[in-house]
């Protein structure tokens, strides 16, 4: 399996023929999902005793398996939290995997994590964090929010006074789901603020002031949102920072989409306290147009990190040894085994500057700007509320949650278009609405044109 040969050699080959013609191409198809049964019918056995070869392995690979998923930087590719890593980032993803890297320790990763801290500098500087604040490149905003939310609760356990008590976190109803899946894995409760759009100051102390004596007690981190996955809604980050200080809370935010405008002159006044955070996530996959997968997660005070993730075990003793000295990555979140993921990052900005990722960036909230402009002018759909950062929102008039589901599945199966509802609150109900996020900067009006016409 290990040895060079001309079968190697060859399929090294046409593994590069893939990758160039992937980032040449200035078109290409949004696939769609088969089931598991008739993907199988397609391909039969792929792991087999004897093996089936790498030519026949990949063939299958681009005959049916890769038409079967949904290229995120595909320009009508609007759902979710989509990516566009740039052609730079790509080729050096190869680079990366292809260098055989561990990235936890200085020892044997000097060279890469170099590179990873030279971009994380740049995005720490986007913060306005004080000096001395710096961050790690993790797998994404779940394992940063992971990452802070136990390096916050592990500073506040210092107290005796709380070292049995069950940690308490408040945030609100549009924070990402992340945040409440990483409190069962550290094993915190989480008191959700009742609203959907921004959160501001008045309302974080009003549940302070409605807590017991006790869930004061346990309250130790407040989880404000740098641009809500849904609607790209940016919480009062500098009324929260202020309350936070007083009571004494860790502040944390959860940037992990929007982070990425904070590169963006237009919008980065609306950013305004995340430099008094203890800790903040940004997802360069996102909208720093990284590869998957990377994550960041940065801290006001880095040391208490390290108390926090720093692991022992005597086959790690020599990565603390003098003669190893450097900056070692995995004592700063939770994973120990990482690869250099930040250096695909390093490489796109070496290669464009970062006032090309102003402009990318910037390109993202003019789009969203386009398609309200375009909703706001056709009768048969409109705004549920003004666009937010790229995000917007729109319903459909009379439809009902049922064609929402509909349309999706349809301009997917026709390979045109993913676009896929979210709900929004109002009061007490949940309307089920359409959404776009724009990320790629390859998106273009008539897309959107096209799009919104197959509501009709």
């Amino acid at each position: 399996m290990h040895k060079i040969d001309i079968e190697l050699v060859e399929m090294t080959m046409d593994v590069m023929k893939y990758a160039i013609d992937r980032l040449s191409a200035t078109q290409s198809k949004i696939g769609k999902p088969k089931s598991e049964a008739r993907l199988k019918e397609l391909v039969g056995e792929t792991i087999t005793d004897k093996g089936i070869g790498g030519e026949y392995a990949f063939n299958l690979w681009k005959k049916y398996l890769m038409k079967a998923t949904v290229p995120v930087d595909h320009p009508r590719n609007l759902a979710f939290v989509p990516a566009s890593p740039t052609r730079a980032s790509i080729m050096f993803d190869l680079v990366t995997s292809a260098s055989s890297i561990h990235g936890a320790y200085w020892m044997e990763g000097a060279g890469g994590i170099f590179c990873e801290n030279e971009a994380m500098k740049w995005i720490v500087s986007l913060t306005g964090l004080p000096e001395g604040a710096f961050g790690v490149f993790t797998s994404g905003g779940t394992a940063a929010n992971l990452s802070a939310m136990v390096t916050a609760r592990e500073h506040w356990r210092k107290n005796d006074d709380f070292k049995g008590e069950k940690g308490l976190i408040i945030t609100s109803i549009g924070a990402h789901s992340s945040i409440k899946a990483m409190a069962k894995v550290i094993d915190v409760d989480v008191l959700l603020v009742d609203s959907e759009d921004r959160l501001f100051g008045k309302e974080l102390q009003d549940t302070i002031n409605g807590l017991t004596e006790h869930q004061r007690k346990r309250l130790f981190s407040v989880v404000a949102t740098g641009g809500t996955t849904n609607a790209g809604i940016i919480d009062d980050l500098d009324g929260i920072a202020n309350i936070c200080k007083i009571e004494n809370l860790w502040f944390h935010v959860d940037a992990a989409y929007g982070g990425g405008a904070l590169a963006a002159d237009s919008v980065r006044h609306l950013f305004n306290g995340i430099e008094k955070a203890d800790s903040i996530t940004i997802d360069p996959h996102k909208w720093m147009f990284s590869p998957y997968d990377c994550g960041a997660v940065i801290y006001k005070n880095p040391e208490l990190a390290k108390q926090a993730h720093s692991q022992e075990g005597s086959y790690l003793d020599i990565f603390k040894d003098e003669g190893a000295h450097g900056f070692n990555p995995t004592d700063y979140q939770i994973q120990l085994t990482r690869r250099v993921r930040g250096l695909p990052l390093w490489f796109s900005l070496a290669t464009h500057g970062t006032d090309q990722y102003k402009k990318a960036v910037e390109r993202g909230i003019e789009l969203a700007q386009m398609a309200g402009k375009m909703i706001t002018e056709n009768p048969y759909v409109e705004l549920v509320r003004e666009p937010s950062l790229s995000c917007v929102l729109y319903r459909r008039i009379g439809w009902k949650p049922e064609d929402y589901t509909n349309w999706t599945y349809e301009n997917h199966r026709k390979g045109f278009a993913l676009v896929t509802p979210t709900k929004w609150k109002t009061g007490d109900t949940y309307e089920t609405v359409s959404r776009f996020c724009f990320i790629n900067p390859d998106t273009t009006g008539k897309d959107i044109e096209m799009i919104l016409d197959t509501m009709k």
